[in-house]
């Protein structure tokens, strides 16, 4: 497979997308693992994670233990792998997301994020939502805080404007390396940064990159090009999926949701499905 970078750090170009693994319809423990190690088999070296990814009360940090309890487990060397989890979320086990990205509570989750992940510090760690009751420079300014104490080693922010981009620039500085916002076929919001951040040096992670949890086996029947380029190159729409948003810039890494081996296997393989620009065009009008 091959790689991008996030900062000075290189990864995978198909990240995994740890959250199916725990919120609601998760598979059990098992098959979670292989899913795991599965997308280890293929080469990825990036997982995304949250300390809110978790389905029951007094559940936080679910699936972060349990991607802790994969790599641990796994047979081969995961030294260059990446994970990323983020702060800011709440869930209190029901079924609500809730938003805390005060400072206090931070600091609090980034701590209980390194017990769960079991390391001295967090190779990524990113602002989950802009919280509306915290001024959102104060929220900035607890992760930069957590950098320069070493409690991680790259910053990063999830669904931020353009303006909010140029905000944690500022406050954050060189620590700040990658945006983490919703793109897909069916949400496209957010084109203009994914744009900006190619123009800035930073990484776009597209989170549900497929349409999300339910929607992903539909994206074919839904978006008719992505079924027939599918069909015409014998992969699967989900696999033309992301090499679409491969195409939109080196500074992309998608990070597809997985709960089941085939499934990852199949996003792994994006990168080797060279689309043309026809192809691209047709894509984009989808």
């Amino acid at each position: 497979m091959q790689t991008r970078t996030i900062g000075a750090t290189k990864v995978s170009e198909i990240g995994l997308g740890g959250m199916p693994m725990s919120i609601e319809g998760r598979p059990d423990e098992d098959r979670s693992i292989a899913t795991i190690h599965a997308a280890l088999d293929t080469g990825i070296t990036l997982v995304d994670t949250a300390d809110s990814y978790l389905l029951e009360p007094g559940e936080a940090g679910h699936n972060e233990r349990l991607i802790a309890k994969a790599l641990s487990s796994y047979a081969g060397d995961t030294s260059s792998v990446l994970v990323a989890t983020k702060g800011g979320h709440i869930r209190p086990g029901d079924g609500s997301w809730q938003i805390d990205s005060s400072p206090a509570h931070l600091r609090e989750a980034c701590e209980a994020s390194l017990r769960a992940l079991g390391v001295e510090a967090i190779g990524l760690y990113q602002l989950h939502r802009p919280d509306p009751d915290v001024d959102y420079a104060d929220s900035l300014g607890a992760l930069r805080s957590l950098y320069d104490v070493g409690k991680v080693r790259m910053l990063g922010i999830s669904n931020a404007t353009i303006t909010q981009i140029q905000q944690a620039q500022e406050i954050i500085g060189d620590a700040l390396v990658s945006v983490q916002n919703q793109f897909s076929p069916a949400f496209r919001s957010s084109e203009e940064e994914l744009r900006f951040c190619g123009e800035q040096g930073l990484t776009f992670l597209p989170w549900s990159p497929l349409g999300g949890i339910g929607s992903a086996g539909d994206l074919g029947s839904e978006f008719a090009p992505f079924a027939e380029i599918g069909a015409a190159y014998d992969v699967s729409p989900q696999r033309v999926c992301l090499a679409w948003l491969l195409g939109k810039g080196s500074h992309v890494v998608p990070i597809p949701g997985a709960s089941r081996p085939e499934t990852i296997i199949d996003s792994a393989q994006a990168g080797s499905l060279e689309l043309t620009t026809e192809d691209l065009t047709r894509l984009d009008a989808a």
